[in-house]
């Protein structure tokens, strides 16, 4: 489109409107002699004289009137493509399904809750849970993904993230486990019993691991499962001890949810550092009204549900 020229456009929808090269100089805050020449590069474009001298007022041409009649309406949307415009955003009329990757604990804990926030507000809003193998970026960046939840491993430059709470490794075993009868749990005895490890990449080494160095020895693990619900359900089936993310066993939405699994939590006897919980979107979404308030209602349910695990003061959503 180098010889199109659409500053043309309003000008000669003045023009055609107005009917008076004076009259569409005031409405385009030109000049006469501006708008003149503005006319006469619009004739030489269309071939067309769109004017003509009619005693003391012009007329428009056969062409120019079919122009006219069409000619506004295009002018408004080629001006609302090419300008930044605020939309009126409806939340109680959106219709759209937002697909997230979170793990499984995530769903089990939070999921009817924020199922329940969004239907009171926005019903014709859609969830859909997506698995999360690994934490590549590729599904943020292609679309596929509008907002992840969890720990940020990534390594793509440009995602945005927000922090949504603190979280915390615990021991969890089944209730009544010979484990409990101690006062205080020491590293040998912790050590002493087998354990179900959680492994996303189905690698049987981790961060605890490491924690426990000798002479206290290694974990005894003895199965290797993909998520932390696994790992909890064989622990509250057996004797196997697992190590688990304390939002895992209960938040302000399921207070009880370990013990009405037959679980019981307790702290652990190794010093592992806290971590980040954050949500993960890609930039093309931070302006996106419909995801800025969907990411809005996400951190709300995060703040109601681990209230003592935000910071006082939050950012805003986006950068």
């Amino acid at each position: 489109m180098t010889r199109v020229d659409l500053n043309l456009l309003p000008a000669l929808d003045a023009l055609l409107s107005e009917r008076s090269v004076t009259g569409a100089a005031r409405r385009l805050k030109l000049s006469v002699s501006a708008t003149s020449r503005t006319l006469t590069r619009l004739r030489a474009v269309t071939g067309d004289r769109l004017l003509l001298q009619a005693g003391r007022t012009l007329v428009l041409t056969p062409y120019a009137e079919q122009l006219s009649q069409r000619l506004s309406a295009l002018t408004r949307e080629v001006e609302g493509v090419l300008s930044r415009t605020e939309h009126q955003f409806d939340i109680a009329s959106l219709e759209q399904r937002f697909t997230l990757r979170v793990g499984e604990g995530f769903i089990d804990l939070l999921g009817a809750a924020l199922m329940d926030r969004i239907r009171r507000t926005a019903p014709g809003v859609q969830l859909r849970f997506a698995p999360k193998p690994d934490w590549n970026a590729q599904p943020l960046r292609e679309g596929a993904i509008d907002l992840e939840i969890g720990i940020v491993k990534t390594s793509a430059p440009e995602v945005r993230t927000r922090l949504l709470f603190r979280d915390r490794y615990v021991g969890v075993c089944r209730i009544g486990h010979p484990l409990l009868s101690e006062r205080s749990i020491s590293v040998e005895q912790w050590a002493a019993y087998d354990h179900v490890m959680t492994s996303r990449t189905g690698e049987a080494e981790s961060s605890i691991d490491a924690a426990v160095e000798p002479p206290n020895g290694r974990r005894k693990v003895r199965i290797v499962v993909p998520s932390y619900t696994s790992a909890m359900q064989l622990a509250r089936h057996s004797d196997l001890l697992a190590v688990v993310p304390h939002s895992c066993v209960g938040n302000s939405f399921v207070p009880d949810y370990a013990a009405a699994n037959g679980l019981q939590c307790f702290e652990l006897p190794v010093p592992i550092p806290a971590f980040n919980i954050s949500a993960i979107w890609h930039p093309r979404l931070d302006h996106d009204p419909a995801h800025c308030w969907f990411r809005a209602e996400v951190l709300d349910l995060c703040l109601e549900a681990y209230p003592r695990n935000l910071p006082q003061a939050s950012p805003p959503l986006h950068r």
